[in-house]
């Protein structure tokens, strides 16, 4: 999968996930692309520790798998972030 298919991937991804968590709702495209990004690396490897395929190119099953993971790491960085104020 070239650039530009992470990018649309990880975009789509960060939009699920921001819109299933809450988090970053209002910040944009860029910050829904760089948070699906992560997220398919992180759910790349839960999915690889579960004995599970991780994200094999531009189909339904990575972004599934990418969603997941962003929604993982929204998830935790908003667990984290409580407990800083």
């Amino acid at each position: 999968m070239g650039l530009l298919g992470w990018i649309l991937l990880g975009g789509i991804a960060g939009w699920i996930a921001t819109s299933i968590t809450g988090v970053g709702e209002n910040k944009g495209c860029i910050f829904n692309t760089i948070v699906g990004t992560i997220g398919s690396v992180v759910g790349g490897l839960i999915f690889s520790f579960l004995g599970k395929t991780g994200v094999t190119g531009f189909n339904p099953w990575s972004l599934f798998v990418a969603a997941v993971g962003a929604t993982v790491f929204l998830l935790v960085a908003r667990w984290l972030s409580s407990g800083t104020k």
